[in-house]
């Protein structure tokens, strides 16, 4: 008869377990989802400023080398990500495929300029950071104008903030709420052992002594649910792939890297946070009060 008990205390404890690093590893799980759709927001945010165009367009007359000396002179400029030179026949190549027709032919010569496209870094492709440029820019006797679509600019910045600051609250919200599950799934399992602790207690163990198995538990549950929930994340990312190969312009294994380890770390903190509290709180309790 004992042993069936000690086997079925067994069984209920691995139970317990069990469904305390399933717990985990899925409210880790959303938390590391969230963190990836951050990291692929911040990073398609900085693709599209980093695809808005400015067509600096150079005086008829200027020759080709000079073109170049400026366009090596732009790429030196630390706000400008890229550059592309296009000549005065390029563009009307361009401008042909577009309209489908010879308009050189028809109007007798090219009324086309030579340009220079320039692409600047995400953290330059605001208004402000467009205006200090474009003044830089026309200061030079060879620029005829600078061109570019300000209320682009204007809409993109605007709509990512926007969108920037709903994704952030929506995180720190979902941040508490995974706080609160793992802490309530650990102190309903160390409840199960509140019996357990008492005992310890009543016989002459010290605080330490009892804590520190439990601790030894909730961290190694707390870095098994985050394991899990890291094999989940990479399932879900070669999924998303698979669906969408797009996708992988916006991939960065360093920011991955950093989220996967916020996740073991998350789930270690508030697994061994959660247990100490908990444990803490029965070794406190009375023991009449363990049956309430």
């Amino acid at each position: 008869m004992e042993e069936f008990e000690v086997s079925a205390s067994s069984r209920k404890t691995k139970s317990v377990y069990i469904s305390t690093v399933i717990s985990i590893a899925l409210v880790l799980l959303m938390t590391g989802l969230l963190g990836l759709i951050l990291v692929h927001a911040k990073n398609l945010s900085n693709y599209v400023k980093e695809n808005i165009v400015l067509n600096i367009i150079v005086n008829d007359g200027v020759t080709e080398a000079d073109i170049l000396s400026l366009q090596k002179e732009l790429d030196g400029n630390p706000a400008v990500l890229r550059t592309q030179y296009v000549s005065k026949e390029l563009a009307a190549r361009n401008l042909q495929n577009d309209l489908g027709e010879d308009f050189v032919k028809f109007l007798g010569y090219n009324p086309l300029l030579s340009s220079i496209d320039v692409y600047l870094k995400a953290d330059y492709a605001n208004k402000a950071g467009v205006e200090t440029f474009t003044k830089q820019v026309s200061s030079n006797s060879m620029v005829k104008e600078v061109v570019y679509q300000d209320s682009l600019i204007d809409m993109v910045n605007k709509n990512i903030r926007v969108i920037g600051l709903i994704i952030l609250a929506f995180a720190a919200i979902l941040l508490i709420i995974a706080v609160a599950l793992i802490n309530n799934t650990i102190r309903l399992a160390i409840y199960s052992q509140r019996f357990l602790i008492k005992s310890m207690q009543m016989v002459g163990a010290t605080k330490g002594f009892i804590r520190r198995p439990f601790l030894g538990y909730g961290i190694l549950h707390g870095l098994l649910g985050a394991l899990i929930a890291i094999i989940l994340l990479l399932l879900t990312l070669y999924f998303a792939q698979e669906q969408i190969p797009e996708i992988v312009i916006l991939r960065n294994y360093f920011e991955f890297a950093l989220i996967f380890i916020g996740v073991i770390c998350l789930g270690i903190l508030i697994s061994g946070a959660s247990t100490y509290f908990a444990v803490s709180k029965y070794l406190r309790l009375r023991i009449n009060d363990l049956y309430r």
